[in-house]
């Protein structure tokens, strides 16, 4: 059923059942009204009948009497004396009186006996029809009570065009209820009809604004609201569109594949570098990133971030592509949407293979100086040994441009170790031994190694270790160097006839070992290069100094070879700390491994 039939069916049995209902409520209301007035009537007539009958003798017979009063008021009329007997009646011959039943027991005669008046509505058993009866107390006559009725039928035949004015009334309303209804809901149709025409477009994608008023009722204000949603719902899906199509060209245009999942790890996003990279199906859309990455370590990636953990960076060789190396990173992402993640892989194996070169470059370099270099400081030492001290003036110029040489190739030769072990520990060549050290035994070599220096600038070396971290697990002889580098770094940065400082203590899993000297201290802006290669703080005082640079970038890698971290700050009081942190039990790893 259509909403135009329902409302046209609803308007109008809601209309014919309220003009039905007042239609009767009405003509009952009338019916009472009429019956009311007639037994009103009746009743001031019988107050008439007595008032004419009192303290006056009935000339003629009873019978002619009551006749004739009949005639005067158009009722039946009936004389009952006081024992209830009836000696004159209206419609009853006075032959036949003889007959009637007393009416003493009679309701109104009842009540006019008690009340002076009485009246009622029953059955006439003489008449045989139902009436209205009136009855009175005639005083000082012989006829004690008067009585008249009438019939029922007198006032059916007065209500009767009542029922047929309300019958008319009721035809004519509920003609026009139908008219109306067929309007209202012909209009509500019409209305409806247009908001599901606009709606139709709408979820066509066309997004016209609308051609014609809603109106002013509340039919209207709903059309009027849900037209602004859509308006406003058009406007940010076209704004969405273009900052999609806006992101599928940049996607598109860059070199660099990009992959998006959401929290359940279904592909959202791939562009066109990405199916290349990943070697995607057509359509990976909707699909679980396990079913279509047949990539082990990307999907490791994307796990690791659908699990909340931080940006990863990793390099990673593709299976199937051993000659390409590629820059992963993995984050995770999270909106009003849900949660996810994006991949982005980058193609480094240009930046791989340079990289590469320049290892083996400066580890060919390395290895072809190494060998003059050698054979010079040789020859020099020789020499000097051939000009002892104490000689002639023209000797002596002779032995401290010797002894500059000596300096100088003694640096050299440093530089070419220091750039040697940069390049084995690169190419991952060096090994890892893992041995109980206490801390002790390996600082006292170091201060063994370095007492002529810190004679020379009279500072001594403290070292105090911290309750459960007295001992650490590695290479003795890598952790010999990357802390020799680190204490012989704040000796020649101390104040003279200062103390470097040297305290462990137990954090976790981890054993902190700090270095700590009374310096200078370092720049803010150098505390996060300090580990870079050939990176000096203040270039002149590290040249003077005899110094690489190479020295911290050697144990930033000798430390991450034991899978720890070495960080540089300030102290408070003034001075530089170097804090290493190793773990208290590791497995046995290698340079490779730690890359």
């Amino acid at each position: 059923m259509t909403l135009r039939t329902r409302t046209f069916v609803n308007t109008l049995a809601g209309a014919a059942v309220a003009l039905a209902v007042v239609t009767l409520v009405a003509s009952v209301l009338e019916r009472r009204r009429l019956a009311d007035h007639i037994e009103t009537d009746l009743v001031a007539r019988t107050r008439l009948a007595a008032a004419l009958l009192a303290h006056r003798p009935i000339d003629a017979s009873a019978d002619e009497e009551a006749s004739r009063i009949a005639a005067l008021t158009g009722s039946r009329v009936t004389f009952i004396d006081g024992t209830g007997r009836v000696v004159g009646d209206s419609s009853v011959d006075a032959d036949d009186l003889a007959g009637v039943d007393n009416h003493g027991d009679r309701p109104e005669v009842i009540d006019a006996r008690r009340t002076g008046l009485g009246h009622a509505r029953r059955y006439s058993r003489t008449a045989g029809r139902d009436f209205l009866y009136a009855a009175a107390i005639v005083e000082s006559s012989p006829i004690a009570f008067v009585r008249l009725a009438l019939p029922f039928a007198t006032l059916q035949e007065q209500l009767a065009p009542i029922w047929r004015i309300s019958l008319l009334a009721l035809g004519a309303g509920l003609l026009t209820a139908l008219l109306l209804a067929w309007l209202t809901s012909t209009q509500l149709a019409n209305r409806v009809r247009a908001i599901a025409e606009i709606s139709r477009r709408y979820s066509q994608g066309q997004f016209p604004p609308p051609s014609r008023d809603f109106g002013d009722d509340e039919l209207g204000e709903v059309a009027r609201a849900l037209d602004a949603a859509v308006q406003e719902l058009a406007r940010r899906l076209d704004e969405s569109r273009r900052t999609r199509a806006h992101m599928e060209a940049l996607l598109a245009g860059m070199f660099e594949g990009v992959v998006l999942i959401n929290g359940t790890g279904r592909l959202l996003i791939a562009n066109e570098a990405a199916r290349s990279i990943l070697r995607l199906p057509a359509a990976p859309e909707g699909q679980h990133i396990h079913t279509i990455v047949r990539q082990p370590g990307v999907a490791a990636l994307m796990d690791a971030a659908l699990r909340g953990e931080s940006a990863v960076d990793l390099e990673l060789e593709l299976a199937g592509e051993p000659d390409r190396v590629f820059a992963a990173r993995t984050t995770p992402v999270s909106g009003p949407s849900g949660d996810g993640a994006v991949l982005v892989l980058h193609d480094v194996t240009a930046l791989a293979r340079a990289d590469r070169i320049r290892r083996d470059f400066v580890a060919n370099v390395s290895h072809e100086l190494r060998t003059p270099l050698t054979a010079v400081r040789g020859y020099v030492e020789t020499l000097l040994d051939m000009r002892p001290a104490g000689s002639d003036t023209g000797q002596g110029d002779e032995r401290r441009f010797l002894e500059i040489v000596s300096r100088h190739t003694l640096r050299m030769e440093r530089l070419v170790q220091d750039l040697l072990r940069l390049a084995r520990l690169d190419a991952g060549q060096e090994t890892l031994e893992r041995v109980p050290i206490t801390l002790d035994a390996l600082f006292a070599g170091i201060a063994t190694e370095l007492d002529r220096v810190m004679q020379t600038r009279s500072v001594s070396l403290t070292v105090t270790p911290g309750p459960g971290a007295e001992s650490v697990t590695g290479d003795p002889a890598k952790l010999h160097d990357a802390f020799r580098n680190l204490v012989e770094n704040a000796v020649r940065h101390a104040p003279e006839g200062s103390v470097v400082e040297v305290s462990s203590r137990h954090v976790g899993e981890h054993i902190e070992i700090d270095v700590a000297d009374r310096g200078p201290g370092i720049p803010p802006d150098d505390l996060e290069r300090v580990f870079e290669r050939f990176y000096r703080v203040d270039r002149a005082r590290s040249r003077d100094a005899g110094g690489t640079g190479l020295g911290l970038a050697i144990v930033k890698h000798l430390v991450g070879l034991h899978g720890g971290t070495v960080t540089a700050a300030n102290r408070r009081g003034g001075g530089a700390v170097f804090t290493v942190a190793l773990t208290r039990d590791y497995p046995p790893t290698t340079a490779a491994a730690a890359q």
